[in-house]
């Protein structure tokens, strides 16, 4: 049975405001999507890794693999319509390499901090229940809001958990939801997680980390490269 990474890198990444896709932004001499399949790469129980790219930098996501090693790297697959659209074109073309019970890791290019911990957790929890959900604690006090101006409301923290990457399923699985959610008309959920709860499924948790942080802004970037840059003292209990 094997362990394949699905890498998404199709969106354009809007909220950067860059001329360049996000995914391709350069830290530290390397792009952002070159420190996420190392991750992936340099894991011993990933077999593979298939990467949903945005249109037009398919050449260059191989030049990148060629120059960095990304050995593991089998499939390039074009982006979709929104984010929905490229996991489902990424699944549905693993489905004709790969077998049913193989299991499929679904992450953010842009997610480029992901543990070798992370990654082992997440295929566990998969293995074992059908599917897994990379997630942190809230620790934020969580408000209610109807106009996003003012709070009379508030949730227990204690309830909610934050999602990450990666979010694991058995191939099989991960390709029916898809195509039951195309029969309902479900076509913009806002990740695989979300897709499997609108259609009436549960999910299970496996151990994500503050540092897993997603590339989304600007500051973003300056806290990866901090992050990049940290050492964690000495006299610090893990």
């Amino acid at each position: 049975m094997a362990n394949i990474a699905l890498i998404i890198a199709g969106g354009s990444g809007n909220r950067m405001r860059q001329d360049i896709p996000k995914q391709f932004i350069t830290v530290n001499e390397r792009p952002v999507i070159v420190y996420t399949l190392e991750a992936f790469e340099q894991h011993p129980e990933i077999d593979a890794i298939a990467v949903v790219c945005i249109e037009g930098w398919e050449q260059v996501l191989w030049a990148y693999a060629r120059q960095f090693n990304i050995n593991k790297l089998k499939t390039v697959v074009p982006g979709g319509q929104n984010g929905q659209g490229s996991i489902r074109n990424g699944v549905f073309a693993l489905e004709k390499q790969f077998q049913p019970d193989d299991i499929v890791l679904i992450h953010d290019a842009i997610r480029p901090m992901v543990s070798a911990e992370i990654i082992s957790d997440n295929i566990r929890v998969a293995r074992k229940y059908g599917n897994a959900i990379t997630v942190i604690p809230c620790a934020e006090a969580m408000l209610e809001t109807d106009d996003g101006i003012i709070s009379t409301g508030s949730y227990p923290r204690d309830r909610l958990k934050r999602t990450q990457t990666p979010q694991a399923f058995y191939l099989r699985d991960i390709c029916g939801l898809h195509r039951r959610a195309l029969e309902a008309g479900i076509t913009n959920s806002i990740a695989s997680c979300t897709l499997k709860i609108e259609m009436g499924e549960q999910v299970f948790f496996s151990t994500g980390s503050e540092k897993n942080i997603k590339l989304t802004t600007v500051e973003d970037i300056d806290i990866f490269k901090a992050l990049l840059a940290a050492k964690r003292s000495d006299w610090l209990k893990d």
